[in-house]
């Protein structure tokens, strides 16, 4: 059976062309620089060190008065399920990045909801949505205040792959920076970007008390990555189901996921992508930026700065 190609990239040259979209992005409507959540995960983190490099670039080759620099502003919005090493990740990042920052709880905010949505405080999961889309109308009321853009930060295992997100919570931003990198490769550009001990943070969205993405989802994403990329190969489900690299890649995980075996765990990797990430796609479906990636049979290439 032919291979499932997985992608790599050289560092630099994906950093300025991802770089190079933020700041035609924010100068095509004429912005000030971008907003951003910041969560202290390896996806906030990254877009924001994308961005906050792109803007030190463009800032110091403006030429004296002819045009405004560009500002990048983290905000930090935790709620009371997130753990407290979320909000101090979060710190490090901006604090590292020495960009101009807020925190501001949005508990009150999600207890307002009560008096109008008592419904959805009663299930974790709807409570969870609903601090999500909370969050994404702080950010958008702040880049209208500001004149900025909402950049978003969402991966492609995550929007494209399954659509693990929130329809108008997350997913509400102007532009998708890492759109088009699976987790595997952003863990990768973290890395390069000197962010090498949130690299490896365990994948959680904070919107319910010790949740985490793979126990939501029963698998890592990088079974999202090579079930999807077998998929835009032209794999057939059969195929991937008896396929030796995705075999490889789910079978280790079953003892602590709630599917039993490699096809169950497919199939609800086809579900995902077909009936939920192509779906919202056609709902909301922000700009990511053309990066060059590169194929090959995994195991073929060294990673790294």
């Amino acid at each position: 059976m032919r291979p499932i190609l997985l992608p790599y990239m050289d560092f630099e040259q994906v950093a300025n062309e991802i770089g190079d979209f933020i700041i035609r992005t924010v100068t095509k409507v004429g912005a000030t620089g971008a907003v951003m959540g910041v969560s202290g995960g390896v996806d906030s983190t990254t877009v924001a060190g994308l961005a906050n490099r792109a803007f030190n670039r463009y800032n110091f080759e403006l030429e004296s008065g002819k045009d405004k620099k560009l500002e990048l502003v983290g905000y930090m919005l935790p709620s009371n399920t997130n753990n407290p090493v979320d909000l101090e990740d979060g710190k490090t990042v901006v604090n590292k990045l020495g960009i101009r920052n807020e925190t501001q709880s949005i508990e009150q905010i999600v207890n307002a909801y009560g008096s109008t949505n008592p419904e959805a405080l009663r299930s974790g999961y709807d409570k969870g949505n609903l601090m999500s889309r909370i969050r994404g109308n702080l950010l958008s009321t702040k880049s209208a205040t500001e004149r900025k853009v909402v950049l978003g930060t969402g991966n492609n295992d995550e929007d494209f792959g399954i659509g693990y997100y929130t329809l108008f919570g997350d997913g509400a931003v102007h532009c998708s920076p890492i759109g088009g990198l699976s987790k595997r490769l952003v863990r990768q550009m973290a890395c390069y970007l000197g962010f090498n001990e949130l690299a490896e943070r365990v994948p959680t969205a904070g919107l319910e008390p010790g949740q985490t993405d793979f126990s939501d989802l029963g698998y890592s994403y990088d079974v999202v990555e090579i079930v999807v990329e077998g998929i835009e190969q032209g794999f057939s489900f059969k195929e991937l189901v008896n396929h030796p690299q995705v075999i490889d890649m789910v079978n280790p995980e079953l003892s602590k996921s709630k599917y039993d075996g490699v096809r169950q765990v497919v199939e609800n990797v086809f579900d995902r992508h077909y009936n939920v990430a192509l779906p919202k796609r056609e709902i909301i479906h922000p700009p990511n930026p053309k990066i060059t990636l590169n194929y090959e049979i995994p195991g073929g290439v060294c990673y790294g700065k």
